[in-house]
C-alpha cells in the first residue's frame, strides 16, 4: 500500500503534530512560536485573491485550435500558416455581473475568453457570447457596472439603477434586446456562440491591414433556457453550467466551435459607413452578414479539464492587449480602454508577476527586462535587466509586430456621438428577426424586469423601444399596463 506523503510546512519542514497547537501547559494559552499554526492561519486568511470586478464566476478548460482554411492572405500570424496546424488553448467562460457565488443561469451576458499559446507568444481573445455590448465609450464602463452590482445603501440588486442607466444610454438598446431575449439565459456554456465582439485587425506579410470580427459558432447547437427554467435551476443547481462543461469533457464529449471571421478592408469601411451611417468600430453595432459574410478559419475543441480550479481558472489572467505579430487592434473606443484596464486589473488582482503562473505563462521562448516583485518565479537569470543592444542582452530591433499603423484625423477633444449616431435600427432589426413567440418572451422578460421601476425611467425606456420598432414599444407598454 502506497504511503501518503509526509506533511511539511510550505518551506518543506516536517510537521510534528497537525492536530494540537503548541501551548503553555495542558490548558495554557497558545504560543506565538507555533509557526505551523501561524502559517496555516496566515495562508487560510489569504486563500482568496480579490474576485474579478466583472466575470467573477467562471469555468475553464484546455483544448486545441486547428486551422481548417487558409487565411494567410490576411495575416502573417504563424498559428494560421498552414491548414491542419494545431495550437494549444485555454478557454474561460463566465457570467459577467454576478459575484463568485452567483448562479450560472442568471440573465446576464457570458464571457468567452480564449487564450492561444502560440509559437510567438500568448494571444488572448477575450470576448462575450454576444456580438455587441451596452456602451461604446470606456469612460462609462465603471458607471455601467455599478448599476449591475449592488445598491450602495441597500446592498441589493436594483432594477431602478439598471433601467435608469439604460434609459439614459440609448446605445445600450441593441444589447438590452439580446440580453432579455432567449439568448440571455443560455443552457450552459457548450450551447452558446462566442464573439470577439470588438473590431480587431489582421496584418499580412506585405504589411496590409484589414479589419476583422471573430465568431465562434457552437457545433453543439444553440440551446437556451426559458426564464422559468433559469430561475428554477438557479435554486436547484447554481453551478449548472460549470457542472455541465466539466462532466462533458470528463466523459469525452468534447465541445467544439467553428471559428470564422468577417473581413472589411478600409476602402469597404469608408463606403459602408457612408452608406449606413454606422461606425465600423462601434461596439454597440454588428456588421451584417449579408455585407460581410463569415469566412471559415478553424475549429476550437475543449478536451482537458483543469486539475486545480484556483491555480488554472481563478488565476487565469486575460488581456486583449496580448496579440501576436500579424494580429492587431482598431480605433474601437471600448477596445482601446480594455487594452489598459484588463492588464491593470490582473496586476491588482493576481500580482505583478501573474504571467509567471503556468496557466498564464507563454509556451514559447521569451525574454523581458521585468525583474523582482512579489511571486517572482523566473527572474531572468544573469541576463541584463536593461536595454543593452550593444552588450550581452537581446536586441528588439527588426522584430515585433511590424504594425503598419492607421491614419488619424481630426482635432483632439471629447466627442459625444449621442443624438447623432443611430442607436435604434440594429436593435429593431434584431427584434424583427425573432419569431413571434420569441418576441413575446422578450417583451415579457423586459416587462417583468421593469416592474417597480419609477414611471419617469419607464417612459424614457419605452420611448427607446418604440424608436427601434413600434410593436416592440407597444408590447412592452401593454404588458406593463401603460396606456397608449
Amino acid at each position: 500500500m502506497r504511503q501518503p506523503p509526509r506533511l511539511t510546512t510550505a518551506s518543506g519542514i516536517p510537521v510534528a503534530d497537525n492536530q494540537n497547537s503548541l501551548t503553555a501547559g495542558p490548558r495554557g494559552p497558545i504560543l506565538l512560536q507555533d509557526f505551523h499554526l501561524i502559517e496555516k492561519l496566515q495562508h487560510f486568511n489569504r486563500e482568496r485573491i480579490p474576485e474579478r470586478v466583472v466575470h467573477a464566476k467562471g469555468s475553464g478548460a484546455y483544448g486545441t485550435f486547428t486551422v481548417t482554411h487558409d487565411i494567410t492572405q490576411y495575416t502573417k500570424a504563424k498559428l494560421f500558416d498552414r491548414i491542419g496546424k494545431e495550437t494549444d488553448t485555454f478557454v474561460r467562460f463566465s457570467t459577467v455581473g454576478g459575484e463568485k457565488g452567483s448562479a450560472d443561469t442568471e440573465r446576464d451576458p457570458r464571457g468567452f475568453a480564449v487564450r492561444f499559446y502560440t509559437e510567438e507568444g500568448n494571444w488572448d481573445l477575450a470576448g462575450n457570447n454576444t456580438p455587441m455590448f451596452f456602451i461604446k465609450d470606456p469612460i462609462k464602463f465603471p458607471d455601467f457596472v455599478h448599476t449591475q452590482k449592488r445598491d450602495p445603501q441597500t446592498n441589493m440588486k436594483s432594477p431602478t439603477m439598471m433601467w435608469d442607466f439604460w434609459s439614459r444610454a440609448p446605445e445600450s438598446l441593441h444589447q438590452v434586446t439580446m440580453l432579455f431575449s432567449d439568448r440571455g439565459t443560455p443552457d450552459g456554456y457548450r450551447h452558446m456562440d462566442g464573439f470577439g465582439s470588438h473590431t480587431f485587425s489582421m496584418i499580412s506579410a506585405d504589411g496590409e491591414r484589414v479589419w476583422v470580427k471573430w465568431h465562434f459558432k457552437t457545433q453543439q447547437g444553440i440551446r437556451n433556457l426559458t426564464a422559468d427554467q433559469a430561475v428554477r435551476i438557479a435554486g436547484e443547481d447554481p453551478d449548472y453550467a460549470q457542472r455541465d462543461l466539466y462532466q462533458a469533457i470528463d466523459r469525452g464529449d468534447f465541445p467544439r466551435w467553428d471559428v470564422s471571421i468577417q473581413v472589411m478592408t478600409d476602402v469597404q469601411r469608408v463606403e459602408w459607413e457612408k452608406r449606413t451611417g454606422w461606425n465600423a468600430f462601434d461596439l454597440t453595432k454588428v456588421w451584417p452578414h449579408k455585407d460581410f459574410p463569415r469566412l471559415p478559419v478553424g475549429v476550437l475543441e475543449l478536451n482537458l479539464n483543469p486539475e486545480n480550479y484556483h491555480a488554472e481558472v481563478e488565476q487565469a489572467a486575460f488581456s486583449p492587449a496580448n496579440v501576436v505579430p500579424g494580429l492587431g487592434y482598431s480605433p474601437d473606443r471600448m477596445l482601446q480602454g480594455r487594452l489598459f484596464a484588463y492588464h491593470d486589473a490582473q496586476l491588482y488582482r493576481v500580482g505583478t508577476n501573474h504571467q509567471h503562473l503556468p496557466v498564464n505563462r507563454p509556451r514559447c521562448p521569451f525574454h523581458h527586462q521585468q525583474r523582482d516583485g512579489a511571486m517572482t518565479v523566473d527572474n531572468g537569470g544573469a541576463v541584463a535587466n536593461y536595454d543593452n543592444v550593444n552588450a550581452f542582452g537581446t536586441d528588439a530591433r527588426g522584430f515585433g509586430h511590424g504594425d503598419p499603423g492607421w491614419a488619424l484625423e481630426g482635432v483632439a477633444g471629447r466627442y459625444d456621438p449621442r443624438g447623432h449616431d443611430d442607436d435604434f435600427t440594429q436593435a429593431g432589426n434584431l427584434f424583427r428577426l425573432m419569431t413571434a413567440d420569441a418576441q413575446d418572451r422578450l417583451t415579457t422578460n423586459i416587462a417583468n424586469a421593469m416592474r417597480g421601476v419609477p414611471q419617469e425611467i419607464r417612459e424614457r425606456q419605452l420611448g427607446h423601444f418604440a424608436k427601434a420598432d413600434p410593436r416592440y414599444g407597444a408590447e412592452v407598454a401593454r404588458k406593463l399596463g401603460v396606456k397608449g
